[in-house]
């Protein structure tokens, strides 16, 4: 199915499930702007979409960064008017399973990446889409958005407050023509999840980061996989507290720091 998208940025683009769907969206007349913080991996998924036949511009931007953000953004739908927009940039980190707390650093920097990143990048392009009346804006969460995990309460909080964010966005832009995908994805082949310790159940190739893309380009509201996680994680959340937590606490896992 070709996409109907042809001008795309993408946030978190130099490895893992955001390199795949810049690949996956590259194509002759598309134009893709790539954006991630790790220059020589950002380059090499530069290359690998320019094959493909796509026009790349790329940023080595740190998502919380708002003015280096917007001033990217912004001069990149100058020249390119943007139909789709996926924030998909995110880090990860947790306490250590004997440890109480997870430390006011490493909680902040996944609030501040995960959650104010996202709006980082939409905020600045939110007047343009609503002027031209189309496009769609994609944010990629997780299955933990859907209740607190004892191994990743920043984490999870994050991308809880990020999926917030974009529920209360769609309503209110779906009326000017701007559709909103949220993506609450499990785990997937990347960095990230290579950094986990502990178990990682019906992990995912970043081949399959084309589930997420025929999602998007469908317009569909939510894309949410696997199920069998999304569903214990919504029965979690909605059971009884002592019974969540009585099965979220077997589980025991560690994040290692970069």
């Amino acid at each position: 199915m070709r996409s109907p998208f042809r001008v795309v940025i993408i946030t978190g683009a130099s490895s893992g499930l955001g390199a795949s769907l810049a690949k996956a969206y590259a194509g002759s007349q598309v134009a893709l702007g790539l954006l991630g913080r790790n220059c020589q991996r950002l380059s090499a998924t530069a290359r690998a979409c320019e094959v493909k036949g796509a026009t790349v511009s790329v940023a080595a931007v740190d998502v919380a960064d708002a003015a280096a953000m917007a001033t990217f953004l912004r001069q990149f739908d100058r020249e390119y008017p943007v139909d789709l927009l996926i924030a998909n940039a995110g880090t990860s980190a947790g306490p250590d399973p004997d440890c109480p707390c997870e430390g006011i650093d490493a909680a902040t920097r996944q609030v501040r990446v995960n959650l104010l990143g996202a709006i980082n990048t939409i905020e600045p392009l939110l007047p343009e889409f609503c002027l031209r009346g189309h496009g769609r804006i994609a944010v990629v969460a997780s299955i933990a958005a859907y209740r607190g995990l004892p191994y990743s309460p920043g984490y999870c909080a994050s991308k809880a407050g990020l999926r917030a964010y974009a529920e209360g966005l769609r309503p209110r832009l779906e009326p000017r023509g701007i559709g909103v995908t949220i993506v609450c994805p499990g785990f997937f082949d990347s960095p990230m999840t290579d950094r986990f310790e502990g178990p990682t159940p019906l992990r995912l190739s970043v081949d399959d980061a084309r589930i997420i893309k025929r999602g998007i380009d469908r317009g569909r509201r939510r894309v949410a996989f696997p199920w069998p996680l999304v569903l214990g994680l919504q029965f979690c959340d909605v059971a009884p507290a002592i019974i969540g937590d009585a099965i979220l606490r077997r589980y025991r896992f560690r994040i290692r720091s970069i």
